[in-house]
């Protein structure tokens, strides 16, 4: 199927090889007058050939009608065209069909051979009529301007057409061109806004699971520590009294830190970046935009504002009070490192510290730290708990969160984390992280 720059574009709502009913308009009205002007040429034709003026007529007619079938059979159209030259009929026929050929897909060679023919045919035609008008004693030009003439003519009717025809044709391919680049970029940009927001969801998603890990470990240390220290608390109210007054101290600073941490936490999930939240309600960014920038706050309050492995003596300090036997050992040359290392450090033995409160109350917790050349280990590992102790009544709660939270952490800054009962009944957490991140 051809077409002569139509727009493709357009649903196709026409019968057979038509895109619209207006080109079955176009082309039915084409089709009428070139059936006109061949069917009065045929009178002539029908006359210098010796047929009945009926005859002349019809095939005038059933040629010029050919322009019905221009945009399926351009090729067949200007067949026609030229064999219908020496008949000397058909003008609008040729230059209807030579447009429609050149603004066709059909490869450039198949076009230059058809309008040569047709050129040819159309020289041929006007060097003869001329000759026939100059014999006849018409009042014409010189014999010396007909070559001139009849080159002039056949180049004023198989020119203009094909030129035209062309330009229509590789104007018309150019805009489609545009159009698919157009559909292409589009896609595109719908595939990136997907992937935008794929990444968004994910932000938001290590987002939050980031906050729980953090609102895990502070919750559930120092209220755990606060739960031993009451449950011993109850246990020495009567026997003890300044020994229950100490405890009770020691569940208040507890739980004063708890809300400290807390409220700092929420402070920076209320402003975004950590400073003071502003009274007027901002334009609402992209939701790509809000993700990372919640991430990248958070991660820089994290940074600025965490914990470290300086305060792991008060840590322990803090397991020891509730009457924990901790042991503390520190191998290698201490050395600053990222805070985010430092900070994982410190969240993996705080944690490991509140699962011994939990599951092995009173038994014995052996806490190693080394600095290595490129790289940091640390171990908790606690011994069997004993039969009976007094914490044991706390009856902490445990969500099976802790583990999975240290891994996590250990794993997002490339370290190794590894986590089991030993041999003697006890439990062993370890991990390895690099240095530096």
């Amino acid at each position: 199927m051809t077409t002569t720059g139509d727009d493709r574009t357009t649903a196709m709502t026409g019968p057979w090889w038509w895109e619209r009913w207006r080109g079955v308009a176009l082309d039915a009205g084409l089709a009428a007058l070139s059936a006109a002007e061949c069917g009065a040429e045929g009178v002539a034709f029908a006359r210098d050939a010796g047929l009945p003026v009926p005859v002349g007529v019809g095939f005038g007619l059933l040629a010029g009608a050919a322009l019905l079938i221009r945009r399926r059979w351009p090729i067949a159209v200007v067949l026609i065209s030229i064999a219908i030259t020496p008949a000397q009929m058909g003008v609008l026929l040729t230059v209807v069909g030579l447009y429609t050929l050149a603004a066709s897909e059909l490869p450039r060679r198949i076009i230059g051979a058809l309008a040569g023919m047709s050129m040819a045919g159309t020289l041929v035609v006007a060097l003869v009529r001329a000759n026939q008008d100059m014999a006849e004693g018409s009042p014409s030009i010189g014999s010396e301007f007909i070559p001139f003439f009849a080159v002039t003519a056949a180049i004023g009717v198989t020119a203009p057409p094909v030129l035209l025809g062309l330009y229509v044709g590789a104007r018309r391919r150019l805009v489609e061109g545009m159009r698919e680049r157009a559909d292409s970029l589009e896609r595109e940009l719908q595939l990136l806004a997907e992937r935008a927001e794929e990444r968004a969801e994910w932000a938001r998603n290590e987002e939050r699971t980031r906050i729980a890990r953090e609102m895990h470990d502070v919750v559930a240390h120092r209220v755990s520590l606060m739960v031993v220290h009451a449950a011993a608390l109850q246990a020495v109210a009567r026997k003890d009294p300044e020994k229950a007054v100490k405890n009770a101290a020691l569940v208040g600073d507890m739980g004063r830190q708890a809300l400290t941490e807390l409220r700092e936490m929420l402070g920076v999930l209320r402003t975004g970046d950590g400073t003071k939240a502003k009274p007027e309600k901002p334009a609402e960014p992209p939701l790509a935009a809000v993700a990372f920038a919640a991430a990248a706050a958070a991660s820089r309050a994290v940074d600025e504002d965490g914990p470290c492995l300086a305060e792991l003596d008060e840590l322990v300090g803090q397991s020891r009070a509730t009457g924990m036997a901790v042991d503390l050992s520190v191998e290698g040359e201490a050395r600053d490192c990222s805070a985010e290392v430092e900070q994982t450090a410190y969240r993996v033995v705080q944690e490991a510290l509140t699962n011994v409160h939990k599951h092995a109350a009173g038994a014995k917790t052996h806490v190693r730290l080394a600095y290595r050349s490129a790289e940091i280990a640390m171990q908790v590992e606690n011994e069997p708990p004993p039969e009976a102790d007094a914490s044991s009544d706390a009856r902490l709660p445990s969500g099976g969160n802790g583990l999975v939270g240290m891994r996590e952490r250990v794993m997002g800054l490339g370290g190794v984390f590894v986590s089991g009962p030993t041999d003697g009944g006890g439990f062993r957490v370890s991990a390895v992280l690099p240095a530096a991140v």
